[in-house]
């Protein structure tokens, strides 16, 4: 640890007590942009590192809480999604797009939680080619038992002080400039009369 920091502060110009509390990654990236004769702005690199270190403290807090829980991080959007379905099911298919994930990684997910009883397959009723699959009363006990852990004041996302909506707030517009989908209203101006059931 006294290497890493020695080597952090030679690195950076800081004091070796100093670099025991910074990030040399983002640490003074707005100040350091023109000093070091980077062309363009920080706003970029700056954004996209923000981003990416809240997405993995994100999903660090959600692995700990899933453990505990014995899901997956696939497993646990996968039945949160079914859950949110109007029947409880949906085709493989539109779970792999819903989720944006890959067709196997999708049907790796459901075996799992199929072999523990939380999601079941059935043929779909009008297309032979497709498979359903329905999350079970088993999957929508651990999907909420879930869903409740993550707002535990003592859970592992105690840190965010239950600012989950601000947080989706202010990243919604840069998603949707993205071009990613409207979560708050996925069916404004599309066709509201499909079902996968």
């Amino acid at each position: 640890m006294a290497a890493d920091a020695a080597d952090t502060a030679d690195t950076w110009g800081l004091t070796a007590d100093a670099a025991d509390d910074v990030d040399p990654l983002v640490m003074g990236v707005r100040d350091r942009w023109e000093e070091q004769g980077l062309l363009g702005g920080p706003w970029p690199f700056m954004a996209i590192c923000a981003v990416g270190r809240l997405n993995q403290l994100l999903k660090k807090a959600l692995d700990t809480e899933l453990k505990r829980l014995d899901l997956t991080r696939t497993g646990y959007f996968l039945l949160t999604t079914l859950a949110l379905t109007v029947h409880g099911r949906a085709r493989l298919s539109t779970l792999g797009r819903i989720l944006m994930m890959h067709p196997t990684t999708v049907k790796l997910t459901v075996d799992q939680l199929e072999a523990v009883g939380l999601v079941a397959r059935s043929p779909h009723p009008r297309d032979r080619r497709a498979t359903l699959v329905e999350i079970t009363a088993a999957g929508r006990d651990r999907a909420n038992e879930v869903s409740l852990a993550l707002e535990s004041p003592g859970g592992e996302l105690a840190a965010f002080d239950g600012r989950h909506r601000e947080i989706f707030e202010a990243l919604q517009p840069a998603r949707l400039a993205a071009g990613d989908v409207e979560l708050l209203n996925p069916g404004a101006g599309r066709d509201r009369g499909h079902r996968d059931g």
